[in-house]
């Protein structure tokens, strides 16, 4: 596929050693040049930084399943994400499914249907689209089998959670949204309060095999993580089965221990944007100030990585160059994905292009090829 040979004059970029300056800057085939090649725009008032690498987000599910049973063409749903990505600034977005016992859209079904559309619109997006398996630990009926379904969907990053209300069922009692919840997956309240109930009374049996699923996915050169690390302790036991990624750690604690360890922490941008954890987890802001945050993902909602970026660089917190590495070159880290997440020579030409008024995406360019376009910029590039 073409990509467009420019040089962009005029505008503020940010680069890797210099921080945000007036500088041109040049892409050809793909990639970043290190000299001037083809017609010259003028973005004059622009700011031209990386492209953003988001490192989890669930925000999809509302373009793939609007409404219960609604989303009958997956690679429509799949289309209509990367217009919403690009108009974020994102060039890189790992989509986080689950496969839960929840059911629904976070279903084994749905999932199935999820990735097999993900690939059958890869060679027709411009985003690069990085699909995510959230595995329910507890689903042991469903480990038999799951490293192939893995390597079948095309599947490079799987991360581990347990959403089982084991308080309330330790005591006997009727987790919250019961109802509601076995209705979305298509079950009597009654079976599905036993579901997990057997579910719940069977953890004892899940460390072991996680023990094997995990050495089996590590063989296949499957990224892994866990979502929520809620202690030392749960971070050192994921460690230990080679998921070196800490999304989302609930405290404190956890962070401390994953990076003392060398493992990687994702944050959740909301987190930041909001000023705190909706659920009254360790709040984002503290970890970043002590320094204990790699990447910033979107999380459930895509505008929020350029905007978390933002505020973190107008509070004074970091500089831009700082704050924009959170959504940019440290995620790019993480995915071991050296080749974006920069404006240097050789690099992807991952760009996203913002008004330096307003701050609003302007332009988005992957791998040197437009996925959005917005406004008087457009102009610039036609004249």
């Amino acid at each position: 596929m073409t990509s467009l040979e420019l040089t962009f004059i005029g505008a503020n970029v940010l680069l890797p050693d210099d921080g945000v300056v007036p500088a041109s800057l040049s892409i050809a085939d793909g990639l970043v040049q290190s000299e001037p090649v083809g017609r010259p725009i003028d973005l004059t008032g622009y700011l031209v930084l990386p492209g953003v690498v988001d490192l989890h987000g669930d925000g999809f599910e509302r373009h793939i399943a609007p409404r219960r049973g609604a989303m009958k063409q997956m690679a429509e749903g799949i289309l209509s994400v990367e217009a919403e990505l690009a108009a974020n600034g994102i060039t890189t977005a790992v989509l986080a499914q689950f496969y839960s016992w929840e059911g629904g859209v976070r279903g084994p079904e749905f999932a199935s249907q999820v990735f097999q559309g993900i690939a059958a619109v890869k060679d027709d997006v411009v985003t690069d689209l990085i699909p995510q398996l959230r595995f329910e630990t507890h689903m042991l009926d469903a480990y038999a089998g799951l490293t192939d379904q893995i390597s079948e969907w095309q599947v490079p990053y799987v991360v581990f959670n347990d959403h089982l209300p084991h308080d309330r069922l330790s005591q006997g009692r009727t987790p919250p949204r019961l109802t509601g919840q076995a209705l979305k997956a298509g079950r009597s309240p009654d079976n599905h309060l036993a579901m997990l109930q057997m579910m719940h009374q069977r953890s004892v049996e899940v460390p072991a095999a996680l023990d094997g699923l995990c050495a089996a996915l590590a063989d296949k050169g499957i990224r892994m993580g866990s979502h929520d690390d809620a202690s030392a302790k749960t971070r050192e036991q994921w460690r230990g089965r080679g998921a070196r990624i800490s999304e989302f750690p609930e405290t404190l604690e956890a962070a401390e221990a994953a990076r003392a360890a060398g493992d990687h922490v994702i944050l959740g941008s909301p987190n930041v944007v909001r000023g705190g954890s909706h659920k009254g987890n360790v709040s984002a802001l503290d970890l970043i100030t002590m320094g204990l945050c790699d990447a910033l993902a979107s999380d459930y909602h895509y505008p929020s990585p350029r905007r978390a970026a933002l505020m973190l660089a107008k509070s004074g917190l970091l500089d831009l160059a700082g704050a924009w590495d959170l959504v940019s070159s440290g995620p790019a880290r993480v995915l071991g994905a050296s080749d974006r997440g920069a404006l240097s020579p050789g690099k992807r030409a991952d760009i996203v292009i913002l008004d330096e008024k307003t701050l609003r995406v302007a332009a988005t360019l992957a791998r040197g090829r437009v996925s959005y376009m917005c406004g008087d910029i457009a102009t610039r590039f036609l004249s």
